[in-house]
């Protein structure tokens, strides 16, 4: 064979084939050399012919045919997507075919069918051939079956997921389980020593502690699942790092020294000041944890602007905010900094953190739309970066339409009857404490526990000329309809009641829910006062219409 006959694969004059004499491009001389070592090979091979119409296969050798199970007669003349079925993703047949467009070499896994319609994943080498003019005559693509190895991956992928979870479930258990012996506890003891009032009163502070650390337990686990429920606004993150330093600076305290380098001026981000207060706090009390030796902890923010070529390339080109923390302590190993944001992981002694900050951390600057990334070495300390896309300003317009979605307020006439209020959750023992307290400050309150339940309260009620002022509604409930579809009942048969809706997990119906309702959103677990506070907020500000009526508030928000 002459090998100066041949050249790299996808440049014209790839196979001189008539002057080496391999084979003739024809595919009619099949004694050549060339054709006797692919047939001989278990490399499934094909030849596909671009000078006919829907390039069809024009040669396939036998590993070929025992790969996908089909005779030769059945593969001959015919383009290769008969190879592909239902669940092929439509992405991959785009690579294939923008390659053999632009008449260049791709390697690519595909899943493909055989013959008895069993599937299999595909590894694809495709190239095209050139003559010694340069001519395109032929497309090459040599094939693997990757199925085991697939498979194999896809277990070890199942494995680490059960893993997660078991530990997750295990630490959520661990956590849970102490808080609730304090709960149960102390309410058999005040049961006993209800007469004991210092008793009676210790018991019920560590009862309410430990309810308070399940409640903020619960918001971080939704943080780092992305369903908490957030409330962005605009935010400078200078300012925002400026207003709430000392409390940066008292936790980090005597071990190690915070600076803050803070650009000025920086363009704002839409992020729930709250969550990125509890995020950057959790960030520093881990730098601090890591630097047992002191060192320096700094804060910085800076603008940037990604082209997709950056780090981060995984972000959209465009303009960002950057908070980050760097300290100088031990820094992490490879095998750790993989680990750092699985929930409960830590490296700390027992009883001396959950595990559960940096993936809190995540989640919320992943659901704010951003990306967190940690740089980390040995000996020489960490950098954890939070980055979020610069908010896009409203126009004129859409700032005049979401005026106008919200509630009118309307001059009513006076009544001396207090508003009447619908309470809906399917968990009645949720639904009779709202009712109480409700009832205590001086409402008139009905209860509900299901979405259809509701609508046939509300519609009574309306009959008998007694309409709700409010509907206080669960979003969540099973079976039937949720707390948003009774909301845009509500809102089609009396546009002016308002809706305020309670949750502690925002799935994505509730995050991708009807628009054409105001949602007024109180998220779970609440105060008794924080709820009297909301509801009051929102008859002031949505009225309800009738010739002699008006909203008035009733008592005061009480603990």
């Amino acid at each position: 064979m002459d090998q100066g006959a041949l050249e790299p694969l996808g440049r014209p004059g790839l196979h001189h084939w008539k002057q080496a004499n391999i084979v003739d491009p024809s595919i009619d001389n099949r004694g050549g050399v060339f054709f006797a070592a692919v047939e001989m090979t278990r490399m499934p091979m094909i030849l596909a012919d671009p000078r006919q119409s829907d390039c069809p296969i024009v040669f396939a050798n036998n590993a070929f045919l025992d790969l996908t199970g089909y005779e030769e007669g059945e593969v001959l003349n015919r383009n290769c997507r008969f190879l592909q079925g239902a669940a092929t993703d439509p992405m991959a047949v785009t690579q294939l075919r923008e390659a053999i467009r632009d008449q260049r070499p791709i390697a690519l896994e595909i899943l493909n069918y055989r013959r008895d319609g069993t599937p299999f994943w595909n590894a694809i080498f495709m190239g095209p051939v050139f003559d010694q003019s340069g001519e395109l005559i032929y497309f090459f693509a040599s094939q693997l079956d990757v199925s085991k190895r697939r498979e194999s991956e896809q277990s070890l992928r199942q494995a680490q997921k059960m893993e997660a979870i078991g530990q997750l479930t295990a630490g959520l258990a661990h956590d849970f389980n102490n808080m609730l012996q304090i709960v149960n506890g102390s309410l058999e003891i005040m049961k006993h020593k209800r007469h004991d009032e210092r008793a009676f009163e210790r018991y019920h502070s560590a009862a309410t502690a430990a309810a308070e650390r399940g409640s903020k337990l619960t918001r971080q686990l939704l943080a780092f699942a992305r369903r908490s429920r957030l409330e962005p606004k605009g935010v400078d993150l200078s300012q925002l790092v400026n207003s709430f330093g000392e409390l940066l600076e008292s936790s980090v305290g005597q071990r190690a020294e915070l600076y803050l380098s803070l650009q000025r001026r920086l363009p704002e981000v839409k992020v729930d000041p709250v969550h990125l207060e509890m995020a950057l706090l959790n960030i520093v009390v881990n730098a601090r944890d890591a630097s047992p030796n002191g060192g320096a902890i700094t804060v910085r923010t800076k603008a940037i602007h990604l082209n997709g070529n950056a780090a981060a390339h995984h972000l959209e080109p465009g303009d960002y905010v950057i908070l980050s923390v760097s300290d100088e302590g031990t820094g992490m190993p490879p095998h750790i900094q993989a680990r750092a944001t699985e929930p409960f992981f830590t490296t700390k002694p027992q009883g001396q953190g959950t595990g559960l900050g940096l993936a809190m951390a995540q989640g919320f600057v992943q659901q704010s739309g951003g990306r967190l990334e940690i740089e980390s070495e040995p000996g020489r300390g960490t950098t954890v970066r939070m980055i979020f896309p610069k908010m896009v300003q409203e126009t004129e317009d859409q700032r005049f339409e979401a005026q106008q979605s919200g509630y009118q307020t309307r001059a009513l006439s006076k009544s001396t009857a207090p508003p009447l209020i619908l309470v809906v959750d399917d968990s009645r023992e949720i639904a009779h404490m709202a009712q109480e307290a409700l009832i205590d400050v001086g409402y008139r309150v009905v209860v509900a526990y299901s979405a259809e339940q509701a609508l046939e309260r509300f519609d009574e009620a309306k009959a008998a000329n007694d309409p709700f002022s409010l509907v206080f509604s669960d979003v969540l409930m099973p079976g039937g309809a949720n707390g948003l579809v009774l909301g845009e009942w509500v809102r089609e048969r009396s546009p002016d009641v308002p809706v305020v809706l309670t949750t502690g997990y925002n799935d994505e119906m509730s995050l991708n829910g009807p628009r054409d309702i105001t949602l007024e959103v109180l998220g779970k677990p609440y105060k008794r006062s924080e709820m009297i506070d909301r509801l009051q907020a929102a008859l002031r500000r949505g009225a309800r219409t009738g010739p002699d009526r008006e909203t008035s508030d009733f008592g005061h928000a009480r603990e």
